[in-house]
């Protein structure tokens, strides 16, 4: 309190937890009188936490002050100055705190666990209310809880083989050696499950801390970056009549519903010559003339099937092609294989067709649209899987306006069920011992596990996976009524250590061996 006792002098200590106004002074060891003392802050607000029950597990003194950059400066500066005077000078050195240094004295005075610290950082940087939500439900320890019983079960589980190690020469254990290590390996299962289940909801979750990569594929001109441009809500990317105009990769980032997602309008996908186009339903007769593909498109044609492979979601976006005697959906061979690439590596797709303001130039109808491209997707194989998920949207009624309607070119719509697909997406999967029965609601929330977590509990099921084998290998090459069955119960015993090393690094605590390596960049952040 000798900071205090400077800044203002002659007055009682604020009590514990209660804000109190004072009058902050600039320290002068020379002047007795307070009435001849610089005033620094008339009217600051102080508060006064005495450990251990702090945010850092120490006393705290919090001065808030009025917000200019002179007074700020001006109490800076006499905080130094008073710890330094003679009459209350206490050998303490002034300084200010390093990036993240308040919180590492909250891991090492036990106030905070690294789950709850990356959970901190995660409220810290949140955008978008998924964002939000993700990192407030990781704030209420319940991640470091359930690591930590998990480590409490590997060590009971480790506890009961070593016992066999030591006192096996010893003891009669009822058991033989090979039936207690399947009692422990069914208990090790279900953690095994519940491990796997914390996997796939720390990738669920990353998907809203980092955001859902979306890709826009389409042929040149199909109006992928007019949606662009809709869905952000500005002219992000250039929009002509002249097909081909997108070269490289535009990424655009922009909440939606909630959800952070990362847009990619792609260049257009086509091939050099007319025998590369054709119908949804196949025809190739009416195929558009089409210029040589020269060296920069060729490169965006590449990049556009690099990103749209790596992307979360794939948006296929697709024309209405309208004439006086005809009506055709085009899917050219470049565009087809792509869309057959994606569906081989199970990503989610969906498919927008664009430009039915053509069809009331025309006069046609658009369930007319609808059913012939049904039709189409039943016999083609690779768009058969969009047959649920296709839209139907103009963008040029989108882009005027229509006073009419109250969601014109029906972008709205889309956008409804586009949060609705991330929804699924994000949606956790149980992670208790009915991981594989039972559906999870809002009660729990476990999807707030972070990369380095994820990282551990895979290393964590891989300790898990070798101590499972060595079970199977066990029972494949013994017979478990013979009292001597050769298990090696050292090698069983280790999978569990290093199991439960790996779940003890997440939180810091433990057994956790050498976790200062990782303690710098959690702190940083």
């Amino acid at each position: 309190m000798a900071i205090y006792e400077a800044l203002c002098p002659g007055r009682p200590l604020p009590k514990p937890r209660k804000a109190t106004l004072r009058t902050l002074y600039d320290p002068c060891p020379d002047i007795k009188d307070k009435s001849l003392l610089d005033v620094l802050d008339p009217g600051a607000l102080l508060l006064y936490f005495p450990g251990p029950r702090t945010v850092t597990g120490e006393d705290v003194l919090e001065l808030h002050v009025h917000g200019g950059p002179a007074i700020v400066k001006a109490v800076l500066g006499a905080i130094s100055k008073a710890i330094n005077t003679p009459s209350h000078s206490s050998g303490h050195v002034v300084r200010y705190a390093e990036p993240g240094e308040f919180t590492r004295r909250a891991f090492y005075n036990n106030r905070l666990d690294l789950a709850e610290i990356e959970a901190l950082g995660d409220t810290l940087t949140a955008d978008t209310e998924q964002q939000r939500r993700l990192a407030v439900n990781s704030t209420n320890n319940s991640l470091a809880k359930r690591y930590e019983a998990w480590r409490q079960q590997l060590l009971h589980a480790r506890g009961e083989l070593e016992a066999l190690i030591d006192f096996s020469e010893d003891q009669h254990f009822e058991e033989s050696p090979t039936k207690l290590v399947t009692s422990v390996a069914k208990q090790v299962e279900q953690l095994r499950l519940q491990v796997q289940a914390s996997i796939q909801n720390a990738s669920r979750g990353e998907l809203l801390r980092s955001g859902i990569s979306i890709a826009l594929l389409g042929a040149p001109n199909a109006g992928k970056s007019s949606l662009l441009n809709l869905i952000v809500g500005r002219e992000a990317a250039i929009v002509s009549k002249e097909a081909g105009t997108t070269r490289d990769v535009v990424e655009i980032g922009v909440d939606v519903g909630g959800y952070y997602c990362r847009f990619s309008d792609l260049a257009g996908l086509r091939g050099g010559s007319p025998q590369d186009f054709s119908s949804a339903d196949g025809d190739s007769s009416r195929a558009p003339c089409m210029s040589e593909i020269g060296g920069v498109e060729e490169e965006g044609i590449r990049r556009a099937k690099e990103q749209a492979l790596a992307a979360d979601v794939v948006i296929v976006v697709l024309q209405v092609e309208v004439t006086e005697k005809s009506l055709d959906i085009k899917v050219n061979s470049e565009l087809r294989a792509t869309i057959a690439k994606c569906h081989e590596r199970r990503q989610k797709m969906l498919c927008v067709v664009n430009k039915l303001d053509l069809l009331r130039e025309h006069g046609y109808d658009r369930r007319r649209v609808r059913q012939k491209f049904r039709r189409s997707v039943r016999l083609d194989p690779d768009l058969r899987t969009m047959e649920d998920e296709v839209f139907y949207v103009s963008c040029e009624d989108a882009r005027q306006g229509r006073e009419t309607l109250s969601d014109p070119g029906r972008i709205q719509y889309f956008l409804r069920c586009l949060t609705r697909v991330f929804e699924k997406m994000t949606s956790a999967v149980a992670v208790d011992s009915e991981c594989n029965s039972r559906r999870l609601g809002t009660l729990e929330r476990p999807l707030g596990a972070t990369e380095r977590q994820r990282l551990l509990l895979q290393r964590c099921l891989h300790h898990l996976n070798a101590f499972v084998f060595q079970v199977e290998l066990s029972r494949g090459q013994t017979d478990t009524n013979k009292p001597n069955a050769d298990i090696d119960v050292v090698l069983a015993a280790e999978s569990l250590r290093a199991a439960a090393v790996c779940l003890a690094k997440i939180t810091g605590k433990g057994e956790s061996g050498d976790v200062e390596e990782v303690l710098g960049v959690v702190f940083e952040k």
